[in-house]
């Protein structure tokens, strides 16, 4: 049968529609949702006079294709009003971690000059165009006001991101951080630093939430400036993973150089993965009461791992929390029977060791690793965690974490009983003519 040419070139045709459509993700060519990719997200977005509406997708994600219309349809209604836009998260993961995107469809809105928010309302297109309106009355009062000009900088010192920092809060706010800063040091009538201010501004508003940037006013606190052995002004240290050593920055002090600069390092200067021994009520509060998962691992008896065995489970949660330290999660183990309390509370021990359970203490759930205690399984654990987990479970009450002695390191010993008589056993009382009688 001889097909028509018409029919091929339809079917050619709809084939490379489809192929378009899958190479974009969930959105076409033709598609009213503008496409983010890191190319394009800070001219399109950062440097945006207007307000930006994100979906930060997966391809794969269920609740995201059931987005797509409502999506589309949204862009159409705003169309001139605010901008609609779409990035694939699972392309572009180093740009999607730097919002802290741990779940799928999340939707933030970008208003200039202040930090992105989360959109929290339906899925519909009537509450997201109210919410996206209610963004751009709050924008547009603020500009009758005169608080922000175009471009998403900052007229009015008070609007700075950068902290002030001094004598009384730069231990707790720098160095007892684990996030990455990057401090001025300047004097007042230094006309470089003043030259160098606007661009500071700048550069600390479009980091906020990723890099934090502050200031010391080296007149006030000679402290800092003598400890710091800052010699001329202005002088920028980088406070990165090791605090007792910091870096100076050296590049050029325009905001843009130095916002690429603060990215460059925020890859290079994150503290190495942690796996903490739970030996107490402090390490629990510490690790668990702050992160948004607590991933607790329980290692099967010394005796039956020795020390080999129990660091081959060690260096695989190593391994996990290297690929997940851009998250806010913490991993920490228990071994078999240590911590009672907390394994009658997430239904450990029943099901035998090593067993993994995602801890929410504050929202007081829980969700069990069912397959292998695998590097793998493990990876796919914790990442479907991130993305809202399978199987959540509810528990009651507060774990409890007992205080016990930390595992040295060596193998395990076994106790060995003192021997004992039968003579002993029966007071003294027994002697050789007593046998008859038992």
């Amino acid at each position: 049968m001889r097909r028509s040419p018409f029919l091929a070139i339809f079917l050619l045709l709809s084939v490379s529609s489809l192929w378009f459509r899958g190479s974009d993700g969930l959105y076409g060519p033709s598609s009213p949702v503008l496409q983010l990719n890191p190319s394009n997200f800070k001219n399109k977005v950062l440097n945006s006079n207007g307000i930006v509406l994100v979906e930060f997708f997966a391809p794969w994600c269920g609740h995201c294709k059931a987005l797509t219309p409502t999506w589309e349809k949204a862009a159409t209604v705003l169309k001139g009003v605010a901008v609609v836009a779409a990035l694939d998260a699972d392309a572009h993961q180093s740009l999607a971690q730097e919002y802290g995107i741990r779940g799928f469809p999340t939707i933030k809105v970008f208003v200039p000059g202040k930090p992105p928010v989360d959109y929290q309302g339906a899925r519909e297109v009537k509450p997201i165009a109210e919410f996206a309106l209610s963004q751009i009355k709050a924008l547009l009062k603020e500009r009758v006001n005169g608080k922000t000009t175009s471009g998403g900088s900052s007229e009015k010192s008070e609007t700075s991101s950068s902290v002030e920092l001094n004598a009384s809060n730069f231990d707790k706010l720098v160095l007892k951080s684990k996030d990455l800063w990057i401090v001025e040091f300047f004097a007042p009538w230094c006309g470089h630093c003043k030259k160098l201010a606007p661009e500071w501004k700048k550069a600390a508003n479009n980091l906020q939430g990723k890099v934090k940037l502050g200031h010391v006013n080296c007149d006030e606190e000679k402290s800092l400036m003598s400890k710091y052995k800052v010699q001329g002004f202005p002088t920028i240290l980088v406070f990165g993973a090791d605090k007792d050593s910091p870096s100076p920055y050296e590049g050029a002090r325009t905001a843009s150089s130095i916002e690429s600069f603060a990215l460059e390092q925020l890859e290079t200067n994150v503290a190495p993965p942690e796996v903490t021994e739970l030996i107490s009520q402090e390490v629990m509060d510490e690790k668990c009461g702050s992160a948004a998962i607590c991933f607790v691992s329980f290692l099967p008896d010394i005796l039956d791992t020795k020390a080999e065995g129990r660091n081959r489970y060690l260096q695989m949660l190593l391994t996990v929390s290297e690929k997940f330290k851009r998250s806010p999660y913490s991993f920490v183990w228990a071994a078999a029977g240590k911590q009672p309390d907390l394994e009658k509370l997430v239904g450990v021990g029943g099901y035998g060791y090593p067993a993994l359970v995602a801890l929410n203490a504050k929202k007081g759930a829980y969700a069990p690793l069912r397959s292998a205690y695998e590097l793998d399984h493990i990876a796919e654990f914790v990442r479907e965690a991130g993305l809202g987990g399978k199987g959540n479970l509810p528990f009651e009450g507060t774990p409890v974490v007992s205080t016990i002695e930390p595992w040295d390191g060596k193998d395990g010993e076994i106790l060995e009983e003192d021997e004992f008589s039968l003579e002993e056993l029966m007071g003294g009382g027994f002697d050789a003519t007593d046998k008859d009688e038992l």
